[in-house]
């Protein structure tokens, strides 16, 4: 972290940090670790370009993360209905060109989360297999929460799409809890 951004972040107190994590340590998106920032009525209209500049990079970065993980969780998808993945039929679902899908498919890929073999489909390994399962669970436990605050379904079909990616295991952990609550019986 530069000087500057040390100086804005403790004169104006607006950076907080999960406990046991820094600026460069924060886990980025929904793993647990997320950069928050408090009011700032008494911060200056600009903090330092460099932490603007952070900030604007981690929000791309679960932009990029959020993508991934909707890939994996189609190939999944479509693994248990048909067998395997074609990326024909991937970039069908997701609503996208077959050149944008082989794209996004080549980076998980390179992150070790999907195989392909030559004529077949795509396929998950272990860790994107396994990944898929954190995100799909993670999006039934959202669903479930905005149903039981009264969203419609559908809606929260919908809108549990977005926030998945987006949502803290701490946050994750207390939705799980609320709805363990709302279940037991009375």
């Amino acid at each position: 972290m530069q000087e500057d951004e040390r100086r804005f972040a403790k004169l104006h107190r607006g950076i907080y940090v999960y406990p046991g994590t820094t600026l460069e340590t924060a886990d980025p998106c929904s793993r647990g670790g997320h950069l928050l920032e408090s009011s700032m009525s008494n911060a200056p209209a600009h903090p330092p370009a460099s932490l603007q500049a952070r900030r604007f990079a981690h929000a791309r970065e679960c932009q990029a993360r959020a993508l991934l993980e909707d890939y994996v969780e189609m190939i999944s998808d479509l693994i248990s209905v048909s067998g395997e993945a074609r990326v024909a039929d991937i970039a069908e679902r997701m609503g996208v060109a077959q050149p944008t899908a082989t794209k996004a498919i080549g980076r998980l890929k390179r992150e070790g989360l999907a195989t392909s073999r030559p004529y077949r489909g795509i396929f998950l390994t272990d860790a994107g297999a396994e990944l898929a399962e954190r995100v799909r669970a993670r999006h039934r436990t959202v669903v479930a929460l905005l149903v039981a605050v009264g969203v419609p379904a559908e809606i929260a079909e919908i809108d549990g799409e977005g926030l998945e990616h987006h949502v803290s295991a701490r946050t994750l952990a207390a939705f799980e809890k609320f709805l363990a609550a709302q279940n037991r019986p009375k």
